[in-house]
This record gives structure tokens, sequence and C-alpha cells, in this order.
């Protein structure tokens, strides 16, 4: 039997584009490359794209709660392969007045 909890979908993109993503080059882009892929929302395509969608990750609309512990787990996925810090130890502890704060670096 499989852990789905442990499962992720992102994987690094080859040849990312650098910066600020065009709309051609976000829609270039595979669905592995999202932190939640089905709605194709926060690409992961380097390190301030993780440190932006880990800051807007509550900000994200029409995703259940299933969606976002897949996106909190291709985030951590995508964090570790960029080398970005992220303290909090989940994704209940990001954001908004009644989440514990969280460093972010």
């Amino acid at each position: 039997m499989r852990d789905s909890s442990r499962e992720t979908t992102w994987e690094p993109p080859k040849n990312p584009p650098q910066g600020t993503l065009t709309e051609q080059e976000r829609e270039q882009l595979p669905a592995s490359a999202f932190a939640f892929p089905k709605e194709r929302k926060e690409p992961l395509t380097d390190a301030a794209h993780v440190r932006d969608a880990l800051a807007r990750f509550d900000q994200v609309h029409d995703v259940d709660a299933q969606q976002r512990d897949l996106a909190w787990r291709n985030l951590l996925k995508a964090a570790k392969h960029y080398g970005v810090q992220v303290d909090a130890s989940s994704w209940h502890e990001l954001g908004g007045e009644h989440h514990a704060p969280h460093t972010i670096q």
C-alpha cells in the first residue's frame, strides 16, 4: 500500500526560464513545475518563486485541503532542491492572522 501523504508531483523543470515568467513561458511549463499542478498555480522554477509561493500559499483560492497537502509537499521538495529554508512544519502555519508565525529565508 502506497503512502499518498508522502507523494509529490513536482519535478525541477528542464531549462527553466529565469526571473519573472512571461505568460508564454508559464504556459509552456509542465504541470509538474507547479506547487498546485492541476490548477497550474504557483510555479516553482527557482528559489525566488519558491519563496513567493510560500509567502502567498494561504492566498490561493479554489483549492481544497487535499490539494494544499500536495502543494505543500511539492513546495518542500522544491525548497530543498533550490536551498530555500522553510521553518514552518505544516501549511497550516502559513499566513493569515489565525496561523502561527514562520520564517522564510
